[in-house]
């Protein structure tokens, strides 16, 4: 740990913005001018000479050896890409354009093309879903509002492992990663979930599918390294036991450094990370398949925040210390086959994250968390009208909080255990035509009473490329560990009469689950073979929000010296609304040249229920963008080449005074031979730097301009 106390960071910070004005000098900008200028505007007009190449050459000229491009994602059509099977819907395969939700799919070859290295860059792409990133290891990511860095309503899953912790109800993304090449696709609903994922898809459900060991035969090496992103690497090796089995093992590292603070200093941080795991899949009978998967990793991260010291002057500094995590999972999943018309599934995991400072400052906190689970499912055809999913499920978690100075957990361990149940049946109205989706799911937690959660969808397919939608569903976020049991304090001052003053946000065993009353609808068409277009709207109604109340002021006499406590206790005094509309086109302008297209605008309208108990909450209006737009292009080019873009603009967050951006990121790729494949990444190709999100813990991150080659082997 070191403490960053430089007179001409303090000026800065305290004159305002430094990207709000950037006439300004600052310290180490100028050094940056030096050095980015020379290699940025090389890359930029190799970009723009490229795809300028590339429009005439895929016009005037075929790729050659199709063949030896295997799955290129401008070999399919729209009508195939339309015809994906999802499962994250309805718990059973269905195709991508009949799915009565707003629903979208990154494949794995949109992963590849994006040239994203982490998991949360890649989900940049999904129309409508907000991706911020605070700072190296850190982002926020949210559907429809209310982002934040844990951001409470979102779920998330990785092959139905949920990866949310109990503490916060959101996601350490920093920890939350696999080789990509392995990823089959990223399924993303943006809006409630709960009737078949429970508490937390409020809204909306990420849900990372991996492939199986039997598509991933044989070995892959890829690595490469650039200017923010200094090494990468992984490798992954897969073969067949007997038969009917199959296997993969892999690890893989990077290292991340040179991230701009909010003072325009080069931090001298780094996040790196070493991960390794295994998946097995054995068809053990024409009936019965069985899938074992478990990962192990460790890494750590410097962290940049404002960290209070309460009990002496000067109460707080600016401090920069490594953050050491690591983790496990082992999971087992059984399917057996009845039938087409009838299935079950049963899943185990037990999973384990560990967090601390490495320093073991008395002034940071970590956790340790177990969680153990077992999901039950069957779906069963009844008749032919009706096909119905049922499940059960119970979760046993158990974590341990490490105390610090300014935040605390009391009790600071806890066992919580969550038990639930749903059922969901699709009923055929009109052949072919028009199908209702009816279903709820009956939840209870450590936390919270019995939670209903019911879900009606209606689905009209008129003809084959035309789908109406719409849904009326409630879902909850159920109360965390903080809303509990959490004592935080949030600042410290000497008052008028000498004596020391905190004020302390406190945690309340009577705090309720958050609710959610929403309604949507949407229309998915093709109008010509090679022209697609998908809306949703929505009109969201929340209600017992989470803010602060305010309590009488006490004196403690304990931890010395004698202080004044102002405490702020967690209160459901918080409702609103939010509405929106999210607009996607995909068009496949030539056989070789992709293009989609995307907008979403989100309103909200946040209200104190009674000004008596507490103001505090209105704000979060501000915490998310409410314009979004993007453009991508997938351009395959003769002789193997590919060029790839994607333009981006995110709208200002008013709250947090994170001015409105707009990106550029860019991929040049050349697959050398049959089995080897280079590429060259270029990320933030307008803007030397801006911020994306802010964070009460520390001062804004500059995400900055950079760009990384990457060598690809598969043998």
């Amino acid at each position: 740990m070191k403490f960053v106390h430089r007179a001409s960071t303090v000026e800065i910070w305290q004159a305002g913005h430094p990207w709000e004005d950037r006439d300004k000098p600052c310290p180490g900008r100028q050094n940056l001018r030096l050095i980015l200028p020379q290699w940025v505007s090389v890359a930029i007009a190799l970009c723009a000479a490229m795809f300028t190449l590339a429009v005439v050459m895929a016009a005037v000229e075929e790729p050659t050896d199709k063949a030896q491009r295997p799955n290129d994602l401008t070999d399919f059509s729209l009508e195939d890409l339309m015809n994906l099977e999802v499962t994250s819907v309805s718990k059973r395969e269905q195709k991508l354009s009949t799915a009565p939700s707003a629903i979208y799919v990154i494949t794995s070859e949109d992963l590849r093309r994006s040239g994203a290295t982490t998991i949360p860059e890649a989900l940049r792409m999904v129309p409508g879903l907000d991706v911020a990133r605070i700072d190296s290891d850190r982002w926020a990511i949210s559907a429809r509002g209310f982002n934040e860095r844990f951001s409470n309503k979102m779920l998330v899953m990785i092959d139905g492992r949920s990866v949310y912790t109990p503490t916060f109800s959101g996601v350490y993304w920093d920890v939350q990663d696999t080789l990509l090449e392995d990823i089959e696709r990223i399924e993303v609903i943006r809006g409630p979930g709960g009737t078949l994922w429970g508490a937390n898809a409020v809204n909306g459900v990420i849900n990372i599918i991996t492939k199986s060991a039997k598509d991933t035969q044989g070995g892959l090496i890829t690595g490469g390294g650039g200017f923010e992103d200094r090494g990468f690497g992984g490798a992954r090796y897969g073969g067949k036991i007997g038969q009917n089995a199959y296997y993969r093992v892999y690890g893989k590292y990077f290292l991340h450094k040179n991230i701009i603070n909010s003072a325009m200093r080069l931090d001298e941080g780094h996040w790196d990370s070493r991960r390794g795991g295994f998946r097995v899949d054995w068809k053990a009978s024409n009936r019965d398949s069985l899938t074992f998967q478990g990962d192990l990793y460790s890494g750590t991260s410097k962290e940049h925040r404002w960290s209070l010291m309460p009990f002496s002057p000067p109460f707080s500094e600016f401090l920069e210390e490594d953050l050491q995590v690591s983790g496990s999972y082992a999971q087992g999943r059984w399917t057996r086959t009845f039938s087409d018309r009838s299935s079950l599934v049963l899943q185990l995991y037990h999973d384990r994250t560990f967090r601390i400072d490495s320093d073991r400052n008395p002034t940071t906190r970590g956790e340790t968390v177990h969680t153990s689970d077992i999901d039950f499912q069957h779906r069963l055809a009844l008749g032919s009208r009706h096909d119905l999913v049922w499940g059960l499920g119970y979760r046993f978690m158990r974590d341990t909080s490490h105390n610090s100075l300014s935040v605390t957990f009391d009790p600071d361990e806890r066992a919580t255990q969550l038990v639930s149940g749903f059922v969901q049946d699709e009923v055929r109205l009109a052949k072919d035509v028009l199908y209702l989706t009816i279903g709820s799911k009956l939840e209870h937690s450590s936390y919270s009473r019995f939670e209903l959660q019911p879900n009606l969808r209606l689905r009209w397919t008129p003809q084959e490329r035309h789908t109406f939608w719409a849904a009326v569903a409630r879902a909850v976020r159920t109360p965390s560990r903080t809303d509990w049991d959490q004592r935080r304090i949030n600042s410290s001052r000497i008052d008028s009469d000498g004596l020391l003053r905190l004020s302390v946000s406190l945690g309340n065993r009577n705090f309720k689950s958050e609710t959610l009353l929403a309604y949507e609808v949407g229309y998915r068409v093709q109008p010509r073979p090679r022209l697609a277009l998908d809306i949703a709207t929505f009109f969201n109604r929340y209600d017992d929000l989470h803010t602060n109340k305010r309590g009488d002021s006490y004196i403690e006499e304990f931890p010395l010296p004698r202080h004044r406590v102002a405490p702020r206790y967690a209160f459901n005094n918080l409702r609103g609304t939010t509405s929106g509309v999210e607009f996607v086109v995909s068009w496949n302008a030539t056989a070789h040249w992709k293009l989609s297209s995307s907008y979403s605008w989100l309103g909200m309208a946040l209200h104190i229920k009674d000004p008596a108990q507490g103001t505090q909450g209105e704000s979060a209006e501000g915490n998310s963008p409410k314009h979004q737009a993007q453009i991508r292009s997938y351009l395959s080019l003769p002789r193997h080449i590919e060029f790839d873009t994607t333009l981006y603009y995110v709208d200002r967050l008013s709250n947090q005074d994170v001015p409105r951006y707009t990106r550029l990121d860019a991929r040049l790729g050349w697959r050398l031979i049959d089995k080897l494949e280079a590429s060259l990444g270029l990320q933030n190709a307008l803007d030397d730097r801006h911020p994306e999100f802010s964070n009460r813990n520390a001062r804004a991150s500059q995400v900055k301009r950079s760009i990384y080659g990457k060598l690809t082997w598969r043998f």
